[in-house]
């Protein structure tokens, strides 16, 4: 997390502009946080403002930007910006989608400066591209393994993160993320009283603030409701009383036990944990509904909350089984 007070009023001025007028949701503001202030820094190094030459560093405390002013800002041009993307790939080898979120966050900023507050005359990123995505079909669990997952997620196991017998808040949580596809974010921040369990669904807050309802079959209902007869009921802290998870310090679960958890219960599977992770549970869950359930991919997008349809499309890819049933069902495929 980036102190603000090291931040330059103008960088502050634009969270707060992107978390009250845009609602964007605490992460979003973190990430832009780290991208700009780390944006900053690098052009205080390219402009011979820091002796510090070996590396930038984002936690440096030798390279402060909260001096920094709106006339280093106006000299910015496309090419810094290319610059400092450059630097980003030479130095940390970031990914694409790395650079496309930093260069998203850049874009947004000068919009900001230029476009709604006219602090600078000229806007450096209006011409600036977003680094080509190559398309990767997503990871995911077959549905034996998945399967072999629920079933072993079941049993107590002996665990890296807790002494407790678990047992029915691991099946629950992997429940859900096998069953609605839901991100971590979104399963770690479920209230008890999201819940409707007269209509079986839940409300949940995904990307950008956006609340939506996620159905809930028979399954995740059933695994609800075990793991809330043992879920504890005295000592919780106050400010975790509404959680549905709670870890064993009777606080709301955080983004890393959750993490743990999942990677324990796949190592009890036999499935590579490092293969898999929480996020890949989702494309598992996605993949599974749109190839055996004949879900339409209108509703698979309503499910999982992409905001695109092109997201959801990379679960429409068509698997090797399919591909061999397609050639052997071939008419030619007997000729003689």
């Amino acid at each position: 997390m980036i102190e603000r007070e090291y931040n330059p009023y103008f960088l502050n001025d634009f969270l707060d502009y992107s978390s009250t007028i845009l609602n964007k949701s605490k992460n979003t503001i973190k990430e832009y946080n780290y991208d700009i202030a780390h944006f900053l820094k690098f052009i205080k190094y390219r402009y011979k403002m820091t002796k510090n030459i070996k590396e930038i560093e984002i936690r440096d405390a030798d390279i402060q930007i909260n001096d920094m002013d709106l006339n280093i800002i106006e000299k910015i041009t496309l090419e810094d910006i290319h610059g400092f993307l450059g630097y980003l790939k030479n130095n940390y080898n970031s990914k694409p989608a790395t650079l496309a979120r930093k260069t998203a966050s850049i874009r947004m900023f000068f919009k900001y400066l230029c476009n709604k507050t006219k602090k600078i005359e000229n806007n450096p990123a209006q011409d600036l591209e977003s680094p080509k995505l190559g398309k990767r079909l997503p990871k995911y669990l077959s549905l034996d393994e998945s399967k072999k997952l629920l079933e072993v997620s079941l049993e107590p196991q002996p665990n890296t993160h807790g002494n407790h017998d678990n047992s029915e808040r691991n099946y629950a949580i992997i429940t859900l993320f096998l069953n609605c596809g839901m991100r971590l974010s979104e399963l770690v921040n479920i209230n008890i009283k999201d819940i409707n369990f007269s209509e079986q669904k839940l409300n949940v807050i995904g990307k950008g603030n956006k609340e939506r309802t996620i159905y809930l079959n028979k399954a995740c209902i059933n695994a609800i409701n075990n793991y809330l007869l043992v879920r504890p009921k005295e000592g919780i802290h106050y400010a975790s009383k509404d959680a549905l998870f709670l870890s064993e310090q009777k606080r709301r679960i955080s983004n890393r036990t959750v993490q743990y958890i999942v990677k324990d219960e796949l190592k009890f599977a036999g499935i590579d944990s490092n293969k898999y992770s929480v996020h890949k549970l989702r494309h598992t869950a996605a993949t599974l509904m749109y190839k055996y359930g004949n879900v339409d991919i209108r509703a698979l997008q309503e499910l999982l909350g992409h905001e695109s349809i092109s997201t959801t499309e990379i679960y429409t890819h068509v698997d090797n089984d399919q591909i061999r049933n397609a050639v052997e069902n071939n008419p030619l495929a007997e000729f003689k």
